[in-house]
């Protein structure tokens, strides 16, 4: 099935520069050339004659930026995308609302008040914001490498590109190329890139410095100058990698926090400090060796510390065609509205917490890469618990049978032998539990071979396939359904809370186990709970969660069993609890069950 576009929306208009919009043409280039159809968005009311323009000029060095990529208000009625990127500098809320509202969204650079709302970030420049993102690289920079040339000798003048932008409206540039100028004496070879988005004609006057509009393939020539000056971003980045130290200015006092938290020298904010970059470069009009030869080495290590040492891994357009945004906007357990703001970003995953129940919702960028066949109940389950399902099987059955004690006093209907629906029944061990126990049992799982084994060693009945899905007589009705660390895998349980009520009877019996965010490793440190928690994980519920989500779903909760209990996962006291025979870990356990602070929960409630 073909899928749908991509589209780029950047930050354009007077003030922001030109580097979002240009990073955004690149990045639509960039899809384009991977076979993904993209498309880049400009507001009605743009000066599209000069962004086209600009955009002419900047991907000359990239690749054909076709204008027939780009479209408006009225191209967004004909068609949604898939998902959105935004590269839009400052998000205001009502934008926020705006584009969320269209499709997932992956914002770019994001500095605004919605910055912990969007589904996803991506800071590929350093950011002094204290809201982590999903990920942060700088080597995702369009950079191209190239080979520099070996640096001018003591008596040659020291060629040094002035760059400020697309636009420059603090008048950096121009305020820096003046300062040099004055002082250099001849040592310098001084070339000021005015950019092409406007601004006042730069005024030297006294023919010192080369100025131009725009330099083609400038990332493939910065090689060429032995210093280059600007503010934090493309240019800086390409410079890095290219081995050219690079000086820094500020236009803003943000651009100042974030160039500063990034390493680079930068000499502070407004044209009044180009003053200073004389009194550093200079010495009685000749270039200051040693101060350059101290600036080369810092920027090879900052070069180094930011991955502009080496080739990039990937490009932009690389990862973002690999996105496939599996967003929720509702809660997964019961269909109420996700609070903003986020609890925690990881690489791939988002989470949300409901406003409603309290469960905690994760969205992806991809889909897990988990598959429930053979291979994760033997190589995935022994390296988590040391043993493979099977050999796990005598556990698991014992286990089952204190689960089936359980439910047993909570069946209302007098049926000789109840009816049970195991979902996720794996290699069948509750399944056996409940024959033993005078159950008729029935499973589902999705592994074939896990089926397999149900119906060839067992001869108990097992369909495969995801649940819901037809079990089998479309008319039977189950005394008890259960989902043993299973409810947790269903991107969507409202459907599936719907569909268990509808197959059990009257005062039925629902019952399932699954982690605890409220247990102590959550209540330690839910952030650390969340990273750890499996990437196919889509809800993570707590025991007062439960209760409020199945609720809703028409299911009265009976009994909470708190379990996972692990007292070494205390904070302060855990790491000194030693083994299970010690005194501590024996007054941490007592606790652990006192207060129900176990990893994990079993619930068993009734349809109401």
């Amino acid at each position: 099935m073909k899928r749908k576009a991509v589209l780029a929306v950047p930050a354009c208009g007077p003030g922001l520069g030109g580097g979002h919009l240009v990073r955004c043409a690149a990045l639509i280039c960039g899809l384009r050339e991977l076979g993904r159809e993209a498309e880049l968005f400009l507001p009605d009311g743009a000066d599209t004659a000069s962004i086209r323009g600009l955009l002419a000029k900047a991907s000359s060095g990239l690749t054909r930026f076709d204008p027939s990529w780009i479209v408006g208000e009225a191209g967004l009625r004909d068609k949604i995308p898939e998902y959105i990127i935004l590269d839009n500098f400052k998000t205001t809320r009502d934008e926020f609302l705006r584009w969320t509202g269209l499709a997932p969204v992956i914002a770019i650079d994001e500095g605004g008040p919605c910055r912990n709302r969007f589904d996803f970030l991506i800071d590929i420049l350093p950011n002094v914001s204290r809201i982590p993102p999903n990920l942060s690289d700088p080597s995702l920079l369009p950079l191209l490498k190239t080979s520099r040339p070996k640096l001018p000798t003591h008596a040659a003048k020291l060629k040094v590109l002035v760059s400020f932008g697309q636009e420059d409206s603090a008048e950096l540039g121009t305020a820096s190329a003046q300062a040099l100028a004055a002082s250099s004496g001849g040592s310098l070879e001084l070339t000021l890139l005015k950019g092409g988005m406007g601004g006042r004609k730069p005024n030297i006057g006294n023919g010192k410095v080369n100025i131009l509009e725009a330099i083609p393939k400038l990332s493939e020539r910065l090689g060429e100058y032995g210093l280059v000056i600007t503010h934090l971003g493309l240019t800086a980045f390409e410079s890095l990698y290219a081995g050219v130290p690079v000086l820094l200015l500020s236009p803003t006092g943000l651009h100042e926090k974030v160039a500063r938290k990034a390493g680079f020298l930068s000499l502070g904010v407004g044209k009044g400090r180009a003053r200073k970059l004389a009194g550093l470069l200079l010495r009685q009009g000749e270039v200051n060796q040693a101060f350059l030869s101290g600036l080369e080495k810092s920027c090879k290590a900052l070069a180094a510390r930011h991955g502009m040492d080496r080739p990039p891994k990937q490009s932009l357009a690389e990862l973002v065609n690999g996105f496939a945004p599996d967003i929720r906007r509702s809660c997964a357990a019961c269909g109420g509205a996700l609070r903003p703001p986020l609890l925690a970003r990881f690489r791939e995953r988002t989470y949300r917490r409901c406003a409603s129940c309290r469960t905690i919702t994760m969205n992806r960028l991809t889909p897990p890469p988990i598959e429930y066949g053979r291979e994760y109940f033997f190589e995935f389950y022994e390296k988590q618990y040391g043993k493979t399902y099977i050999e796990d099987f005598p556990h698991l059955t014992a286990m089952g049978k204190r689960r089936l004690a359980v439910i047993k006093p909570l069946l209302t209907a007098n049926d000789s032998q109840p009816i049970l629906l195991d979902i996720g029944c794996a290699y069948g061990p509750f399944l056996a539990a409940a024959r033993d126990e005078g159950f008729s049992p029935h499973g589902i799982d999705p592994s074939e071979d896990a089926v397999r084994y149900v119906t060839q060693s067992f001869g108990m009945p097992a369909k495969q396939g995801f649940f819901p899905c037809e079990t089998g007589d479309p008319g039977r009705k189950y005394d008890a359904v259960t989902l043993w660390y299973v409810i947790e895998h269903f991107r969507d349980c409202v459907p599936v809370l719907a569909e268990i009520r509808r197959i059990l009877k009257p005062g039925g019996v629902l019952a399932f186990a699954t982690p605890s965010f409220s247990g102590i490793s959550g209540r330690s440190s839910l952030g650390r709970f969340l990273e750890q928690s499996p990437e196919d994980h889509w809800t993570v519920w707590s025991p007062a969660a439960c209760k409020k989500a199945l609720a809703a779903a028409g299911f009265r909760v009976m009994k909470i069993t708190s379990c996972g209990h692990h007292p070494e996962r205390f904070p302060l006291l855990g790491k000194h609890a030693g083994d299970n025979k010690s005194p501590l870990y024996g007054l941490l356990s007592v606790a652990s069950r006192a207060f129900s602070l176990g990893d994990t929960f079993e619930v068993y409630a009734v349809r109401v």
